[in-house]
């Protein structure tokens, strides 16, 4: 197995070095293209009239001064990467519902799916003042992997993972539940200041429709969909 590694939080985010432990644990040999800056929230930007930087921090580890959609082009067919799945993540908070048009993390997975390539988003849900135990998400991740990585799975597809946010506590993985992304808006407000207007709304106040990926994540389970593209 040969996986292509990327994310949307940058070449340094806990969760990009999470998302290698995972590959490692299951033996898998990984490329790692990633963004050399954050790009949370881009959606599926990408970049086509100025030239994209790439910088080889080790052998199997490229920076790309682009989006996570250019560093899945970039890795595909500027560096020659032909990876049997590509895995984007794990993402600093979740990506559910409406989530999914606006994530740099989705959008990576979405563009590889476009060019027939296997290919998993994995976002962890964070709850204010709770601690993450990265490692812990590591060991998640393999077992998800191992689980999803043998189903059928139709043509320009992938799959979208949510991870809940539980205590500090033994690594056991919290149940699977397959499910579809939320259909209500999220919660929008703004708080007026001098100069201008800050977002205010509170993710975790969000909509939960019942039995989607929101629902799921936010009940302390592993919310799963498998997305279209």
């Amino acid at each position: 197995m040969h996986v292509l590694l990327t994310n949307d939080d940058g070449i340094e985010a806990p969760g990009l070095l999470a998302l290698e432990k995972a590959a490692a644990q299951l033996g898998w040999h990984f490329t790692t293209v990633a963004p050399a800056l954050e790009h949370s929230q881009c959606g599926h930007r990408v970049t086509t009239h100025q030239p994209l930087k790439v910088e080889q921090y080790a052998e199997s580890r490229h920076a790309v001064h682009g989006t996570p959609a250019d560093c899945v082009r970039i890795a595909l067919f500027a560096l020659d990467v032909k990876p049997d799945v590509v895995l984007s993540g794990i993402n600093a908070g979740g990506n559910m519902g409406q989530d999914i048009v606006i994530s740099g993390t989705v959008a990576a997975a979405r563009e590889a799916a476009y060019h027939g390539v296997r290919s998993f988003a994995l976002s962890h849900y964070l709850i204010r003042g709770l601690a993450l135990d990265w490692d812990r998400v590591a060991t998640w991740v393999a077992e998800i992997l191992q689980e999803l990585r043998p189903l059928d799975q139709p043509h320009r597809t992938f799959w979208n993972i949510n991870l809940p946010h539980l205590p500090a506590g033994p690594a056991l993985l919290p149940p699977r539940v397959r499910c579809e992304p939320a259909k209500s808006p999220l919660m929008v407000a703004y708080t007026k200041k001098d100069e201008g207007y800050i977002y205010s709304a509170s993710y975790a106040s969000r909509p939960q429709d019942p039995d989607s990926d929101v629902a799921v994540c936010f009940g302390g389970n592993v919310a799963i969909s498998l997305v279209g593209v």
